[in-house]
């Protein structure tokens, strides 16, 4: 219930937000009406959706409607608008969690090695990496990856959906940042579990190496990793918007831009409220995670 009570303000000044920039934006009966139209079209259009009445009508009128589980009409699509958005949800949630496999795969074995090998030549040489994947832009990883991958070699699609090799480029584009920012985490809590005197205390005790690094070491260094995959696990969802527009993926990413474009109020603010409610879920499922990992921690 407590969870509850946190969930309802955030989507209320969430959607009160969202609705506010998108008046703003100005009317969107001029991209709903055809070229041929006349004025008198194009004002009973605006009667008929309601956008002749002050913001906070229309604001009004969208909350009751909201309430009483009508989630709004698309312009674009002219049909329901939740839908619209819940058929794109699986798709962004593959692309998210494959991206975040990808960091994982990479992050936890290089930052553990780097830690294990601090100061020396793999060390340096995996620290400047993390560098140089921080500092290239998704848009452009993922360009890169359509000219080599898609252009050159032929091995691997670069749009659309269909089938697990269409996810390949997109969730390694979107996965190298956080995999950047997650091994130089890693590498920094290991040293820092490293140096502890329970470290030492095991290591005297003549446990291998391997089991203390993994099995001691590991454990105590995940809490901060945990707070970073939490964070860039919202990330992702967000920054799969720009990822999806590069390789044609049908997300929400891509179903937002569109939105946006033709001023779709309904899916904007349904497409918002989903990534909102995936992102307190994430964060709820954080705190549960630190509980698991270190039972001294209360949420």
């Amino acid at each position: 219930m407590r969870a509850l009570a946190q969930f309802l303000p955030v989507l209320y000044l969430v959607s009160l937000i969202v609705f506010i920039l998108v008046y703003l934006t100005g009317d969107p009966s001029a991209l709903l009406v055809p070229e041929d139209a006349t004025e008198e079209d194009r004002l009973a259009l605006v009667a008929a959706w309601g956008l002749d009445q002050p913001w906070h009508v229309q604001y009004l009128a969208y909350m009751k409607n909201i309430l009483s589980g009508n989630f709004g009409v698309s312009y674009r699509y002219g049909t329901s608008a939740l839908p619209v958005v819940l058929e794109r949800i699986p798709a962004t949630l593959q692309l998210a969690g494959g991206a975040l496999l990808v960091a994982l795969l990479i992050a936890l074995p290089t930052g553990i090695y780097a830690a294990v090998r601090r100061n020396s030549r793999s060390d340096l040489i995996v620290s400047a990496s993390a560098v140089l994947g921080k500092a290239m832009p998704n848009f452009w990883v993922g360009i890169m990856l359509i000219l080599i991958f898609g252009v050159w070699l032929r091995v691997l699609p670069v749009s659309g959906s269909g089938t697990w090799w269409h996810l390949i480029l997109p969730c390694v584009t979107l996965g190298l940042g956080f995999a950047a920012d997650m091994t130089k985490l890693i590498r920094s809590s290991m040293i820092e579990a490293l140096g502890q005197d329970y470290v030492r205390t095991a290591r005297a005790k003549g446990i291998p190496e391997h089991v203390v690094v993994l099995k001691h070491a590991l454990r105590n260094a995940l809490i901060p990793a945990l707070t970073m995959t939490a964070l860039h696990a919202i990330g992702l969802l967000g920054g799969a918007l720009v990822t999806e527009t590069v390789f044609s993926w049908p997300g929400l990413g891509q179903l937002i831009v569109q939105a946006i474009y033709t001023k779709d109020m309904a899916v904007i603010q349904i497409a918002v409220f989903a990534i909102t409610i995936m992102t307190l879920i994430i964060n709820f499922a954080a705190d549960l995670l630190y509980r698991l990992i270190d039972p001294r921690i209360r949420i």
